[in-house]
């Protein structure tokens, strides 16, 4: 047997502290670290390494820090082992610790999927950006970023935890600026209705730098969802804007009925008609003709997105109107009115004919 240096036992627990990891992390990382220095010292000594050396073991006594090497339960720890297992098993056991460690923070990020960070950019490597995040360092490939935003160094931001990923450099955190999910979690950040249950976010639809559309619905009585994310005064939804860089956000009610649905996603456009094909899931909405371009949206951004958010085809028509209509607006015409008008001018007409054969 070999007595390990008295700080292998002393600064267990510190370093398993320092790590984040647990003991039998550290003893096992030391346990791996003894068997390499003791197949190095059988090179060191001219020997030939056994075949059957994946069946030896090394024993710890978390106590005592005291290291054995065994073959078949028989003790082979060589003379003088202890000052040689020092030397070559530091790096080893460094290297395993990294590893655990590097593990450790993996998992506690894996829980975080999903949610909403801050961070502040590190460096940038090419178009991809790497986040520093506390323990874990977070990267934001071009897929990512916002179209033409501008990213510094040292800029803090929020991020979202979009998923743990396998490199050849090993897991990466991916996070995102452009996901959707980031809006989701911005709000559920400023609206208390979110975090308590009573308001839903049920989709989104969004093109991120530009436009926004949520659909939410309430789950408790009396609390309007619309009202809930926008917050008095706008002062919610202006808090989200600010930390997207002033992306326009359109909040709606989500229906369980496509025709309410699609016509509020349509919004800022009103007045619509909403026909639907249920079959080939196509709704034809017709819209007059001076809310037409809101409906639309620049370069079609604003159906394109309430296509998104209710999932169907929207085909957008302007609504007719009747001929003869311009004309009517400048002399109106008695067949053109309702009833209450036509018989208001009738009477007028007769009292003109009146005052006239008076006048004779």
């Amino acid at each position: 047997m070999a007595q390990a240096r008295t700080e292998f036992a002393a600064a267990l627990n510190q370093i398993a502290s320092e790590k984040g990891v647990d003991v039998s992390v550290v003893l096992e990382a030391i346990r791996s670290a003894a068997l390499a220095a003791y197949r190095k010292d059988l090179t060191l000594r001219n020997e030939e390494i056994p075949e059957d050396f994946e069946e030896f073991t090394a024993t710890v006594d978390p106590a005592s820090g005291e290291i054995s090497i065994l073959k078949d339960k028989e003790n082979v720890t060589p003379p003088g082992f202890a000052r040689i297992a020092a030397s070559i098993a530091r790096q080893v056991i460094m290297q395993k610790l990294n590893e655990a460690e590097k593990g450790a923070i993996m998992g506690e990020f894996e829980e975080k999927v999903g949610t909403i960070v801050s961070g502040a950019i590190q460096r940038q490597e090419g178009n991809t950006y790497f986040i520093d995040l506390g323990r874990a360092e977070g990267v934001m490939p071009p897929s990512e970023q916002v179209p033409d935003a501008l990213y510094h160094q040292g800029q803090r931001l929020k991020f979202y935890i979009k998923e743990i990923k396998d490199s050849g450099r090993g897991p990466q955190v991916i996070v995102s600026r452009a996901d959707p999910g980031l809006v989701k979690g911005l709000f559920a950040l400023e609206v208390p209705e979110i975090q308590s249950g009573s308001v839903e976010v049920v989709v989104i639809a969004r093109e991120a730098g530009n436009r926004t559309k949520i659909a939410a619905k309430s789950t408790q009585d009396g609390v309007d969802p619309v009202g809930s994310l926008v917050g008095q005064k706008g002062v919610r939804v202006q808090a989200v804007m600010a930390e997207l860089g002033e992306e326009k956000i359109d909040i709606v009610s989500f229906s369980e009925d496509p025709t309410r649905f699609i016509a509020a996603a349509l919004s800022p456009a009103k007045d619509v008609t909403v026909t639907l094909n249920e079959e080939q899931k196509v709704a034809t909405v017709k819209v007059p003709n001076d809310q037409l371009s809101l409906a639309i949206g620049k370069g079609g951004q604003n159906v394109r997105l309430a296509a998104k958010l209710t999932g169907w085809k929207i085909d957008i028509e302007g609504a007719e109107e009747p001929a003869g209509t311009a004309e009517q607006k400048e002399q109106p015409q008695i067949g053109a009115q309702p009833a209450d008008d036509i018989s208001t001018t009738q009477s007028d007409e007769n009292q003109d004919t009146n005052e006239d054969d008076k006048s004779k």
